[in-house]
């Protein structure tokens, strides 16, 4: 029965997924891949843990939605997936080598359990898996990758940066998507980053970053970044959007997450005439709050843009002074003190609105959750990928 033995492709999904103990597992897979390709260690970083972490949770989803016998999700995922897998320098003989380690992963984790129709099962989504990722790769005749130069690092608060660079050649990309990014301190470790302007046809690009503790790539980038830096920039990700006949927007940004709704309001700078936008930006404490100056620029000059900055705690912490000042002049909505979520509710459950929340991943459940609490249908809400 192959792909359409939904028993077997439900052993496979929870041999797979990690909250069910597929560490195991998934160990297994990469020690076989390396050992019969050495070639492809050099492709990952030192420290394997994340990245064991985000396949295990990306087989567990497309196994999920085969057995489900939903197809057209998986198939986009892992087409965009062998499309990006081009910046780590995968070449088609390294996806046949991952087809022959992950299958006889499987069989040997689950010996005790193997079957004639677990096999087929088996056979059959690993070959869809790596042949839909291999054939994309293989289309794409781009390049994967382009590279730019830091032209200035400005430090916000004491764990936000913005970054400007210069591309060697334009990058294009969508308003609202995300990008991985390779940094010279971190070789061969792709954090994601959403630029905080549109495209830019002279190939510049901006991006804000927040340290996150126990982030690698992320705390060096907001304490060692120097102009000059040369910083590798993969194509696009996401579908974060604004649809300007679909009625009025409530966006909900916390910190960093501001720099793709930051790109969406600017983008739609471009028309006299825009649905209304609410933005809620939060922060910690009304320091964090580092982009209302923009803000203000934007809304002072588009009346369909509305700004309520929000802060947990209602005064600075004593490092404060040490870096710029980002009260804005009047002109924006009063500052409201509260967790974002309990803030953003307060008002309704803007379940009229298309809804866009960026930020951290507790922050984006959080809000989502409580959206939902409220009545908010589940399809206004929109957000990137929170794990994975």
């Amino acid at each position: 029965m192959g792909l359409d033995d939904r028993d077997a492709l439900q052993q496979l999904r929870d041999a797979a997924d990690p909250t069910l103990g597929s560490d195991e597992l998934i160990r297994t897979f990469y020690t076989h891949w390396f050992a019969i390709d050495t070639s492809v260690r050099d492709l990952f970083p030192p420290d394997m843990a994340a990245q064991r972490q985000r396949f295990a949770h990306a087989i567990t989803w497309v196994l999920g939605e085969l057995v489900a016998q939903r197809a057209q999700e998986p198939v986009a995922f892992l087409a965009q997936l062998g499309r990006d897998h081009r910046k780590y320098g995968v070449t088609q003989h390294h996806y046949e080598s991952m087809q022959t380690a992950l299958y006889s992963s499987f069989r040997t984790h689950l010996s005790e359990s193997w079957t004639d129709q677990l096999a087929e099962a088996a056979h059959d989504a690993v070959a869809l898996m790596i042949g839909l990722m291999r054939g994309a790769a293989d289309a794409e005749k781009g390049p994967p990758f382009c590279d730019g130069t830091v032209i200035e690092h400005m430090r916000m608060t004491r764990d936000v940066s913005v970054v400007r660079l210069q591309l060697d050649q334009p990058l294009f990309y969508h308003p609202g998507q995300y990008v991985t990014v390779q940094v010279p301190q971190w070789p061969r470790r792709w954090r994601y980053l959403s630029p905080s302007i549109p495209a830019d046809r002279g190939g510049g690009i901006e991006f804000h970053i927040r340290s996150v503790t126990g982030g690698m790539v992320s705390t060096a980038i907001v304490a060692e970044t120097r102009p000059g830096d040369r910083w590798r920039i993969s194509n696009p990700h996401g579908g974060l959007h604004v649809d300007r006949d679909a009625g009025d927007v409530l966006m909900v940004a916390g910190s960093t997450g501001l720099a793709p709704l930051r790109t969406l309001i600017m983008d739609l700078t471009r028309w006299a005439d825009n649905p209304r936008v609410h933005l809620f930006f939060g922060g910690r404490y009304p320091c964090d709050l580092y982009d209302l100056r923009t803000l203000w620029q934007i809304a002072s000059h588009n009346p369909w843009l509305s700004v309520t900055p929000v802060s947990e705690f209602n005064v600075d912490p004593p490092w404060a002074p040490d870096y710029p000042d980002v009260q804005p002049p009047r002109g924006l909505h009063v500052r409201q003190t509260g967790r974002l979520p309990d803030v953003v509710t307060r008002y309704g459950n803007w379940g009229d609105r298309q809804i866009l929340i960026c930020g951290g991943p507790q922050m984006v459940t959080a809000t989502k959750d409580a959206l939902l609490a409220k009545g908010t249908p589940v399809e206004r809400i929109q957000h990137d990928p929170t794990a994975g």
